[in-house]
């Protein structure tokens, strides 16, 4: 569903939020109300989730996610943008990555030094998870999203992973500017995508070439 356009007057940002787009605006929140949101963020995962037949098969139940959701809350750093109009839109959460790179554990071959360094430097935010409306612009929206979490919490480097299977999520995270950098293998045991997205000139520089070495390296 798009988002209808809104009669009233423009929305003047507020402490903590900042305009994407003339309907969509940006808002940080706590861990106490995200608790408090978990029955819309559900809403809206189950609704953008089964738009799609493949995603659906897919897809984790509305008591699955509130369960992510609330392992993720009580993780240290936990943090969390919104997107809204006079309805929720879409969000972004996740947890700072620890510099001792437990994150990273089960990486498939050698983790790129570049993204190593990173780690012990403490300058990478895990995004657990992203999800916006369908909406003109909603890849704008999911962008700006991942950058405002990123610069919120000065880390350079977003990191997530990704059921290989999930198709259309993975082109959705590389159309928006990430990067696939490999495999990870979890317990089950069970194979993810590891996907990267640097913020900055700098960054990007630092991790030129991954992209395509990943896809050399572990084809999709």
């Amino acid at each position: 569903m798009k988002a209808q356009p809104e009669q009233r007057q423009p929305h003047k940002p507020q402490a903590g939020e900042s305009s994407t787009m003339d309907a969509v605006r940006l808002r940080r929140v706590n861990r106490w109300l995200a608790q408090g949101l978990g029955g819309e963020l559900a809403d809206l995962y189950v609704d953008s989730r089964q738009r799609s037949a493949a995603a659906a098969y897919r897809s984790r139940s509305r008591l699955d996610f509130l369960a992510r959701l609330a392992a993720d809350i009580r993780r240290p750093g936990f943090a969390m943008v919104i997107a809204e109009t006079d309805h929720l839109v879409g969000y972004a959460f996740g947890f700072p990555v620890a510099s001792d790179g437990f994150w990273w554990l089960g990486f498939d071959g050698a983790l790129p030094q570049s993204i190593e360094q990173l780690t012990a430097s403490g300058c990478v935010f895990a995004i657990t998870s992203i999800l916006v409306q369908p909406h003109p612009q909603d890849q704008d929206v999911a962008r700006r999203l991942q950058e405002r979490l990123l610069s919120d919490h000065q880390a350079s480097l977003g990191a997530t992973l990704v059921d290989p299977d999930d198709h259309l999520a993975l082109a959705s995270l590389r159309s928006s500017g990430w990067l696939d950098v490999g495999e990870v293998w979890r317990p089950g045991p069970t194979m993810f995508r590891a996907l990267v997205f640097p913020l900055g000139e700098r960054t990007t520089a630092r991790l030129e070439g991954l992209d395509h070495d990943a896809w050399t390296r572990w084809p999709g």
